[in-house]
């Protein structure tokens, strides 16, 4: 009897690695919400009350946006590479493909989308629009990974409901989204997963 139970979990298991990508590093999640959390404290520090596309302040805005997500985006490969090679995981297979390509579809139009409420001066959309698209992202792409995924993504999505609700606090609720969230995501996912290989 107890083989046969054993059986059947290793059969689940198998079946939840060819279906799910498990790869996603715990502590990549916590970087990514430090790097987040050092920018907005920049971003916060060079803003100026008004600004323009063309001011020297809107150029240092998109340099620390462009550095954050460099930052997090390469400590992510980084570290989800070597927790693959680790537990003996494919990187590029036909799920990492789909996780991939449902993450960055809502991701994508919500980048254009910022863009142009940029381009037409709606800069107190920008935060609460990157926070609820990223969600939507997440949500998306957490049914080929991790269930928890999906849980940070409602989180997100709520919290930039919250920025769009109380218009002017756009950095601060920015950054409990992406430097918050991602802390305490990445710490649960340490400790619940990353710890146990």
């Amino acid at each position: 009897m107890e083989n046969y139970i054993k059986d059947i979990q290793d059969i689940k298991k198998m079946m939840d690695r060819s279906s799910q990508f498990l790869s996603l590093s715990g502590i990549s999640g916590i970087m990514a919400g430090i790097y987040a959390l050092a920018g907005a404290y920049l971003v916060h520090h060079v803003a100026e009350e008004k600004y323009t596309l063309e001011s020297l302040t809107f150029k240092y805005i998109l340099l620390i946006a462009a550095a954050v997500l460099i930052l997090s985006v390469s400590t992510a490969l980084l570290l989800t590479l070597k927790k693959a090679r680790k537990s003996g995981d494919m990187i590029w297979s036909s799920t990492s493909k789909r996780l991939l390509a449902n993450f960055m579809i809502p991701l994508c139009t919500g980048g254009i989308f910022a863009l142009l409420l940029i381009k037409n001066h709606y800069y107190g959309l920008i935060a609460p629009i990157t926070l609820i698209f990223y969600g939507l992202s997440c949500v998306n792409a957490s049914k080929y990974t991790l269930r928890d995924v999906r849980y940070l993504g409602l989180t997100m999505i709520i919290i930039g409901l919250f920025a769009t609700w109380f218009m002017g606090y756009g950095l601060e609720f920015w950054a409990l989204g992406f430097g918050g969230c991602h802390i305490v995501y990445g710490t649960v996912m340490h400790f619940k997963y990353d710890r146990k290989q």
